[in-house]
């Protein structure tokens, strides 16, 4: 009866555990802003998800780099066409690759505003859209919060497996 109560203890901290960790989608991991642009535009670039410093390349710019923690700026090409949807692939240096939608715009729109961002710039994207149920977990984690957490959880499971064997030990015959 001991081992049940045990494995139950375990699986429920296991599950509390799996439960706490905040959802990674590539929408939060690359950006390009804005997402519609007219042909020699500038969009900013940036991969808040990569540990380190990421590329980005795509049909309509050169190739851009990107440093860990920042964005950069990258020009499309005057002979972009107008209403195509183009793919903008990102490799991070130790992390996996990724990929985000630039669209030409079909028409010229009357914005002439030039995104402006320095090395030391990061750039910040205000979620759109309701995000129900996330709490507190948008947003990145330090070590302390993760050792944290991580102490919490073993506390509730040592408790939980002390107090299940010290209710069946008083209860021997």
């Amino acid at each position: 009866m001991r081992a049940i109560g045990a494995a139950s203890a375990a699986l429920l901290g296991a599950a509390a555990l799996a439960l706490t960790a905040p959802p990674a989608t590539a929408a939060d991991r690359f950006v390009v802003s804005p997402s519609t642009v007219n042909p020699g535009g500038r969009v900013v670039l940036s991969a808040p998800g990569c540990p380190g410093t990421a590329m980005a390349s795509s049909g309509v710019f050169d190739t851009a780099t990107i440093p860990a923690g920042g964005s950069t700026v990258a020009t499309v090409d005057w002979d972009a066409r107008r209403g195509t949807v183009y793919t903008v692939s990102f490799t991070c240096a130790g992390g996996s690759p990724g990929s985000a939608r630039l669209t030409i715009a079909p028409a010229r729109t009357g914005s002439t505003a030039v995104p402006t961002v320095t090395r030391t710039t990061t750039v910040t994207v205000a979620p759109s859209g309701v995000r129900g149920g996330l709490g507190g977990s948008v947003g990145t984690w330090d070590a302390g919060e993760l050792a944290a957490g991580g102490a919490l959880v073993a506390a509730a499971g040592a408790g939980a497996v002390y107090v299940v064997r010290r209710r069946t030990a008083g209860r021997r015959h």
